[in-house]
C-alpha cells in the first residue's frame, strides 16, 4: 500500500491506522487464509473469530481510555 502524502486524507478513514492496530497480525492471518482457501471460507472461520475477538478487546480498551478523558480539560 502506498503511503499518502503528508496532510492528504487516506482513501478511507481507518486506512492510516490499520497497520498500527494491535490486531494487525490476526488481520493478515485471516487474509492469508482467504487467499489459500478462497473456495472454502469455512476453513478460515477460526482466523475470523480470533480477529473479531481482538477487535472487540481493542474497542473496549479504547472506550475505557476515552471514559477518563474530558473534552473540556
Amino acid at each position: 500500500m502506498a503511503s499518502t502524502p503528508r496532510g492528504a486524507k487516506p482513501p478511507y478513514p481507518s486506512a492510516a491506522r490499520l497497520a498500527d492496530s494491535q490486531c494487525y497480525s490476526q488481520y493478515t492471518a485471516s487474509l492469508k487464509c482467504l487467499e489459500e482457501f478462497s473456495s472454502d471460507k469455512s476453513k478460515c472461520q477460526e482466523h475470523f473469530d480470533v480477529y473479531k475477538e481482538c477487535k472487540k478487546k481493542e474497542r473496549e480498551a479504547r472506550l475505557e481510555r476515552n471514559k477518563t478523558r474530558s473534552l473540556f480539560s
